[in-house]
C-alpha cells in the first residue's frame, strides 16, 4: 500500500475510479437485474439473466483467487461471519424486490439512470439514501432490530456461513472448490447459443464480475490497513447511498471511503456513457401517480436493502462471490419480491 496516501483516501480514489468503469460498462451494456427478470418472465429470453449469472461466476472465481494467492481475508467482510441473519435476508429481500419493481430498477440502476439525466432517479436516490440512514441509525432501525435480531441463527464463534466451510472444507480447499464451482456456473451461463452469440452481454457480464473483484482488491489488499477495524468490501448500493448523502452534507467532519467514491464514480461513469453514446436526456416524471410509485418503491428499497445487507449488486454479485448462505437467501428473496411486484404492476 502506498504509505504516503492515507488508507481511507486511497480507498476513496480507487472506489471512484472503479465506479467510473463500472458505471460506464453497465450503462453501455444495459446491465439491469430487473430488465433481466422481465425478459425471462415475459419474453422467455434468459440472455440478460445469464449475463448477470456470468458476472457472479466471474466474481466467485476472482475473489477466491485473491483469497488463495493475494492474501484477501474474507472473514473481515459482512457476509461470512457466524451470524446468519435469515429474517433480515428474507424479509428485507422481499421488500427490496417489490420496491425494485415499483421503481423499475434497483439502487445501482438508479445511479445509471441518474447519470443519464433521469430526474426520477434523482428523487429515488434521495429517498433511498434517507431511508437507508433512518433504517441503519434512526427510528426505523429500532423496529428493524426488534424484528430481525430474534431471528438470527448463530453458528459457533469460529464458524463461517460460507458454503464450502459449511460442507466441512478447510484451508486452500475452500478457495479451490469455490473457484471450481464458479467456473462450472460460468460454463452453464454461457451454454445457450443465443447468449454465446451476444458479445455485448458476455462482455458486460465479464466486465461487471471483474470490477467487483477489483473492488475487493481495493479494500482488502492494496487499501487494507491492519490497524483499522473497517470491514473489507466491494460494491453495494443501498447503505452507501446514505453514506454518500451524509458525506456530501457533512464532509468537513467526516472521512470518505470506498462506498462514497464508488457511488459518485458510478454516476460519473454512467454520465460519460450516456454522453458519448448520445443517450443523455433530461427526463421528468410523467405524473403524480408515477411519482408516488417511485417514492414508495424507493422507501421499500432503502428499508429492505439495509435489512437484507445489500441489493442486487451488494448481495447478488458481491455477496454471492463469497458463497455466503445469507447472500443466497437474500438474492432468492429479492428475485421473489421482484416477481411479486411485477405481478402487481403488470398482470394484476
Amino acid at each position: 500500500m502506498p504509505y504516503d496516501i492515507p488508507p481511507f483516501l486511497l480507498r476513496t480514489l480507487l472506489g471512484f475510479c472503479l465506479g467510473v468503469l463500472l458505471g460506464f460498462v453497465a450503462r453501455r451494456g444495459r446491465f439491469c437485474t430487473l430488465m433481466a427478470i422481465e425478459d425471462a418472465v415475459y419474453a422467455n429470453d434468459t440472455r440478460r439473466i445469464r449475463a448477470w449469472i456470468l458476472a457472479t461466476a466471474i466474481a466467485i472465481i476472482g475473489v477466491h483467487g485473491l483469497e488463495l494467492w493475494g492474501g484477501l481475508d474474507l472473514a473481515r467482510s459482512i457476509y461470512t461471519g457466524p451470524r446468519i441473519e435469515w429474517g433480515g435476508a428474507i424479509g428485507g429481500g422481499l421488500l427490496f424486490g417489490i420496491g425494485m419493481a415499483l421503481v423499475g430498477t434497483c439502487g445501482f440502476g438508479t445511479l445509471l439512470r441518474l447519470g443519464g439525466g433521469d430526474l426520477k432517479a434523482l428523487v429515488t436516490f434521495l429517498v433511498m439514501a434517507l431511508t437507508a440512514m433512518i433504517t441503519m441509525r434512526g427510528l426505523i432501525g429500532l423496529g428493524r432490530i426488534r424484528i430481525t435480531d430474534p431471528l438470527i441463527f448463530e453458528l459457533s464463534d469460529s464458524a463461517s456461513q460460507r458454503l464450502p466451510k459449511l460442507l466441512g472444507l478447510t484451508g486452500s480447499s475452500v478457495s479451490l472448490m469455490a473457484m471450481a464451482l464458479g467456473a462450472a456456473i460460468a460454463i452453464a451461463a454461457c451454454a445457450q447459443p443465443n447468449i454465446a452469440r451476444s458479445f455485448r452481454l458476455l462482455a458486460v457480464g465479464i466486465g461487471v464480475g471483474l470490477i467487483v473483484v477489483l473492488g475487493w482488491w481495493a479494500t482488502g489488499i492494496v487499501g487494507f490497513d491492519p490497524f483499522e477495524t473497517r470491514r473489507v468490501e466491494s460494491f453495494s448500493f443501498v447503505a452507501p447511498l446514505g453514506e454518500t448523502l451524509l458525506y456530501l452534507m457533512l464532509a468537513s467532519g467526516l472521512q470518505s471511503d470506498f462506498p462514497v467514491g464508488a457511488v459518485l464514480g458510478v454516476i460519473f461513469g454512467a454520465f460519460l456513457a450516456a454522453r458519448t453514446s448520445g443517450q443523455f436526456e433530461w427526463e421528468a416524471p410523467d405524473g403524480a401517480g408515477e411519482m408516488r410509485r417511485h417514492l414508495f418503491g424507493a422507501f421499500l428499497m432503502g428499508t429492505g436493502g439495509v435489512a437484507a445487507l445489500g441489493c442486487t449488486i451488494g448481495q447478488g454479485v458481491t455477496g454471492l462471490s463469497t458463497l455466503s448462505l445469507g447472500s443466497i437467501l437474500a438474492v432468492v428473496s429479492i428475485l421473489v419480491g421482484a416477481r411479486i411486484g411485477l405481478y402487481w404492476l403488470v398482470e394484476r
